[in-house]
């Protein structure tokens, strides 16, 4: 079997993705539980550190595509920033849980907001070249496929991981300390499987693209001419986004609603979630691969937004917790559609965005979705924040280990249940509307060959003509042309 297309290969490309996946799992889960909790900070402040990382992420993550696309080494560029990346990672995770106990709110304030945007930067350096890889190891639209679908099992592990470990170590929630343990247990495991991914991927040459730092914003901003870009976006912050918003109550569900944080439950909880989590990765791959690569959302999400409704019944204390797991059961299946989905489609986009630019710019596309999804977590936690203060969340009496009132105990649980149904509304609408499946994508291949002079025998047809201005947004005789990559406006 041809090594591009080995069970092995494709497990080496899915491992750095435990660090993907298990990251963000952790900071959606706990870093906002670490700050009101065991620090004290007002959860509407706490909230908007990992908002100010994103709005960071809108420099480094362009910048970091634009270094990635530009370099050459023996290793191949992605690769090569995915090695460096390794350590860099491992060490900005540890930093963001560093104990800071200043005199003033303001002060821890600023020492937590830049530890994060650290951590960021060593997530873009890893991350935006990783997710670009893809497309320079594999060209076929089902073996990409297979890749991603794999990949997602690994970050669903790293889920699990991430989601587990931490419960089980942190027995209580406002003792700082254990939340470091769990921080130095992670950034090995995180070392590991990076390091795993880069001796197991390859990567195609290719000539690299000379551009300036300076043009480097605008040549990110230009990716979202693509009509297919733009709903991909949507998709992944609205479907990632109702995601985060789980994991992100989660500890407040649990703990302050049904109150049930102590003997194990919410380990069983996540557990549960997580599990099935990895199970939908499983299944959905080979239904993807039989469908389309937005088909997992769109069979995943309407069960999911009927498990969530179900849980309005079990949202109190005393609740029948064995109903709760089932229902978390199928609502992580639900989540597991969306995360196959999206990482497939990412590996597509490179390829809409070369038929309109000419220029072939894989890591500049990732370093866009990457900044999304970054965006994403930002924004959930940012809200999240916001929405805890509105019903009235005292952070006095969560460091003191006391109840919240019922009022906010009932505004926590309808926040988790309603905030993850209107984003799933929302990516449902836009899955319906993306314009690419593996009909649509044969055809922008087989342009591609024909402007780069692979294929001089053959012309499109009208109806492959409007395929391809359906897909890209632009009309024919604008496509494969440079200054699209340049120019915000189109001509």
């Amino acid at each position: 079997m041809d090594k591009k297309y080995s069970l092995w290969s494709k497990c080496a490309y899915g491992f750095a993705d435990i660090y993907g996946g298990g990251a963000f799992v952790i900071i959606s889960t706990f870093y906002t539980v670490f700050l009101t909790k065991a620090l004290g900070m007002p959860p509407a402040l706490a909230g908007t550190i990992p908002l100010i990382g994103k709005v960071w992420d809108a420099v480094t993550d362009p910048v970091m595509g634009n270094i990635a696309d530009r370099t050459r080494s023996r290793f191949g560029p992605k690769r090569f920033y995915i090695l460096l990346g390794s350590f860099i990672s491992a060490i900005t995770f540890i930093l963001m849980w560093v104990v800071f106990l200043g005199e003033s709110m303001t002060g821890r304030y600023i020492f937590y907001a830049l530890m994060y945007m650290l951590f960021s930067t060593g997530f873009t350096i890893v991350m935006v070249p990783y997710n670009g890889l893809l497309p320079d190891m594999v060209e076929d639209y089902t073996a990409r496929g297979s890749f991603s679908a794999t990949r997602m099992i690994f970050s669903t592990f790293g889920s699990i991981l991430a989601g587990l470990i931490p419960t089980i170590l942190i027995k209580d929630n406002t003792r700082p300390g254990q939340y470091m343990t769990v921080a130095l247990i992670f950034a090995v495991i995180f070392v590991v499987v990076i390091l795993i991914t880069f001796f197991g991927t390859w990567e195609r040459e290719k000539p690299v693209v000379r551009v300036g730092l300076a043009e480097s914003f605008a040549q990110s901003l230009t990716v979202y001419k693509s009509r297919s870009f733009r709903l991909f976006i949507a998709i992944f912050l609205c479907g990632q986004g109702a995601a985060d918003f789980v994991t992100g109550l989660a500890v407040y569900y649990v703990d302050d609603v049904l109150n049930a944080y102590g003997g194990g439950r919410f380990t069983y909880l996540m557990a549960v979630i997580l599990l099935s989590q990895f199970v939908g990765a499983i299944i959905m791959g080979p239904i993807m691969n039989k469908t389309s690569k937005k088909f997992p959302i769109l069979l995943g999400f309407p069960i999911r937004i009927a498990a969530t409704l179900a849980l309005l019944a079990f949202s109190h204390e005393g609740a029948n917790f064995t109903v709760i797991l089932g229902l978390s059961f199928i609502i992580g299946l639900g989540m597991a559609g969306s995360s196959v989905s999206i990482y497939a489609i990412l590996a597509d986009m490179a390829d809409v965005d070369e038929l309109i630019t000419s220029v072939n710019r894989p890591a500049i596309c990732s370093g866009m979705a990457t900044f999304i999804r970054k965006i994403a977590t930002g924004l959930s936690s940012a809200i999240i924040g916001l929405l805890l203060a509105m019903v009235g969340y005292s952070e006095a009496l969560a460091s003191e280990g006391a109840r919240q009132s019922a009022a906010t105990q009932t505004g926590i649980a309808l926040i988790y249940v309603f905030a993850p149904i209107v984003l799933m509304v929302l990516t449902i609408i836009f899955a319906v509307l993306f314009p690419m499946n593996g009909k649509e994508f044969d055809i922008i291949r087989a342009e591609l060959a024909r402007r780069r002079g692979e294929d001089t025998e053959t012309s499109p047809t009208q109806e492959e003509i409007r395929v391809m201005e359906k897909v890209t947004g632009f009309s024919y005789d604008r496509l494969w042309d440079k200054e699209n990559a340049l120019k915000l406006r189109k001509r």
